[in-house]
């Protein structure tokens, strides 16, 4: 039975149907002999004669034991076209795909990455997950967004610099850039100690900044709040302050400081050596679109 070949069974299904060798051939785009020759290969697999021949005007008929084999024969050539068509749909964007992100990117780059991929693709399965460890892995993910580079054998692309800024009442300093020494000793409300925050935090301290930290939590609308409830300020990325629309509130005001820590930078990763499906492919590069079209400050100015 290893013999047996699909071209075979969609000769053995054309003829059944046709009811003959010659409109068989006709409909498939073969030669009659063609045909004949691959029936007598399908028959020499099965062991047995899978078609009647009564010669003549009259139609061949399937034999008992090719009833037997076309009825299994359509449904391998029913899965085979399946397949063909699941084929056919991977390659022009469509699937599952998993990506791992953070509380800004979420906030600000993928509602657009996603809006476009099921524009594209509107068949697309796009499963998404917001976590942010010390040692993140890439794992079963395709892409991950993360706030630098991470370890492990991965490939990245560098999408944008994500300068830190002050958030604070509108009545803590004065317009315009702020020095950060007046952060000395001030309250301040702070990401918990995870990701890029202990870096920034050290940034402030070696410039003479050690603000009094009087609340952490992940949530940027809480950390906002907390601002505005008088707190404490904050200093945060731009894509966080963007994201928790802190610039359209007439309370807050967003300060650059002077001199200005190192901007976050954000990376999206993959595992190296993976050959990406279309829809990733895709997604690496509406990412990399998305990102591209947003106008952070530049970090120090």
């Amino acid at each position: 039975m290893t013999d047996v070949e699909l071209r075979h069974l969609a000769a053995m299904a054309a003829i059944a149907e046709e009811g003959s060798f010659g409109r068989a051939a006709a409909r498939l785009g073969y030669t009659q002999s063609t045909v004949s020759q691959q029936i007598a290969a399908l028959e020499r697999a099965v062991g047995g004669l899978v078609f009647d021949r009564p010669g003549g005007p009259k139609p061949v008929r399937l034999t008992p034991l090719g009833t037997v084999v076309l009825n299994h024969g359509r449904e391998l050539l029913a899965k085979v076209e399946a397949m063909a068509d699941a084929v056919d749909r991977f390659k022009a964007g469509e699937g599952r795909i998993d990506i791992g992100t953070l509380q800004s990117v979420s906030n600000v780059i993928l509602p657009s990455v996603v809006r476009r991929l099921r524009d594209e693709h509107p068949g697309c399965d796009i499963r998404l997950s917001e976590e942010e460890p010390d040692q993140p892995q890439i794992g079963d993910l395709d892409l991950l967004f993360y706030d630098g580079r991470i370890a492990g054998d991965v490939e990245h692309l560098k999408l944008l610099d994500d300068p830190y800024l002050l958030v604070a009442n509108v009545d803590t300093f004065p317009d315009g850039p702020v020095p950060l020494d007046l952060l000395d000793g001030a309250p301040m409300v702070a990401w918990p100690l995870t990701c890029d925050q202990p870096a920034m935090e050290q940034e402030l301290a070696r410039s003479g900044a050690r603000p009094q930290i009087v609340f952490r939590t992940a949530v940027n609308d809480t950390l906002s709040s907390m601002v505005r409830a008088g707190l404490g300020s904050a200093v945060l990325p731009w894509l966080a302050i963007r994201g928790a629309g802190i610039s359209s509130d007439d309370r807050l005001r967003v300060h650059e400081l002077r001199p200005s820590p190192p901007p976050r930078e954000i990376y999206l990763h993959w595992q190296a050596g993976r050959t990406h499906s279309p829809l990733v492919s895709r997604a690496i590069e509406i990412a990399a679109e998305v990102a591209a079209e947003l106008s952070p400050p530049p970090a120090g100015a």
